[in-house]
């Protein structure tokens, strides 16, 4: 299958490209480098340029024969988002927009558009499935919940296949720790938290300890990147033209703020400090998925469930580049 990646620098993006190439497809990534890395895209694989360039978009898709788009371009930073809704709206919304425009242009009918849980927000019931109240608390969540609404009514209008996953925290890094996470500013909270024993801080702040949840920290389910990209790969290859589908993409367990810090401390063996401080503007309490749909109509199966191994794979990764791509770039992925 020819796909194209939006979005196919970035962390998750990347590692989904790479599942990509490496099972035997043509996939190219198109990004515009503003938190992607051209490092993480193996060579020849990139296309530098904006979604919200439609005619550079439609270009691109029809120079390479795209038959399926994976939708990864996106502003991602809450606080930022709270701070700074105008970027968020026009990037991820505006975005979109030029993108399926592309797409019909090119005929292009088939799309996997990467959501959020962020959009099931202050949903009191977690563990949440795909049928779960969305009650989005941030202008980033509010985005790609617009998206989401986006794709639906081009899709009724215009015969589009898509298959949206709705995924919980990315974290880890390649089995191989050669590609990771590295975002500039990072906010991220284990490879903020592994930043520690690193040496490039002295402590962790926790954003509140006063929610409703069993040690009053914010709980979230974290997702290993490999296991991330296996589920991308199961759904674009089961998006048809006609597909209209949403997926949670997760493991089913909670890990809170504190649980993360322990764990970190354990794989790391190393004491890391850290400081409660206020809560941070929409933060959810609690995020956790329900992906049993994901596994029974996809058959799909997480091979990190534990969140130790996903720290472990990222702990490897930090290790080894301690700062991030710049380290690559000095010190190229041997052969």
């Amino acid at each position: 299958m020819r796909v194209f990646v939006t979005g196919g620098a970035g962390y998750v993006g990347s590692a989904c490209l790479r599942r990509l190439l490496a099972e035997g497809h043509d996939a190219v990534a198109f990004d515009n480098l503003c938190e992607g890395h051209k490092e993480a895209v193996p060579g020849g694989r990139l296309i530098v340029g904006d979604v919200r360039d439609t005619a550079a978009l439609a270009r691109a898709i029809k120079d390479h024969g795209s038959e399926a788009v994976m939708h990864f371009a996106a502003a991602t930073y809450v606080g930022v988002s709270v701070e700074d809704p105008d970027y968020h709206y026009g990037n991820n919304i505006g975005g979109t927009l030029s993108l399926l425009r592309a797409m019909r242009g090119a005929g292009v009918r088939r799309m996997l558009f990467s959501s959020t849980c962020a959009t099931y927000g202050d949903n009191p019931k977690p563990p949440m499935d795909e049928q779960a109240a969305q009650i989005p608390c941030s202008p980033y969540a509010r985005t790609k919940l617009a998206v989401e609404w986006m794709i639906r009514d081009f899709a009724h209008a215009y015969g589009l296949g898509f298959t949206i996953l709705r995924y919980f925290n990315a974290a880890g890094a390649d089995s191989d720790g050669e590609y990771g996470e590295n975002h500039d500013p990072e906010n991220h909270l284990i490879p903020l938290v592994l930043e520690v024993p690193l040496g490039k801080r002295d402590k962790i702040l926790l954003f509140g300890d006063d929610y409703p949840t069993p040690d009053g920290t914010c709980i979230r389910d974290y997702i290993q990147t490999d296991d991330l990209a296996s589920a991308h790969l199961l759904a674009i290859s089961a998006t048809t033209p006609q597909t209209a589908e949403v997926y949670n993409v997760g493991t089913g367990q909670g890990q809170s703020v504190r649980q993360v810090h322990a764990a970190c401390e354990q794989v790391t063996g190393r004491s890391i400090p850290f400081e409660v401080v206020a809560r941070r503007p929409g933060d959810a309490p609690a995020l956790v998925a329900d992906p049993t749909k994901l596994k029974t109509k996809l058959g799909w199966k997480p091979k990190y469930p534990d969140i130790r191994t996903i720290i472990d794979t990222a702990w490897r990764w930090h290790q080894r580049y301690p700062n991030g791509y710049a380290d690559k770039v000095a010190r190229p992925t041997p052969t």
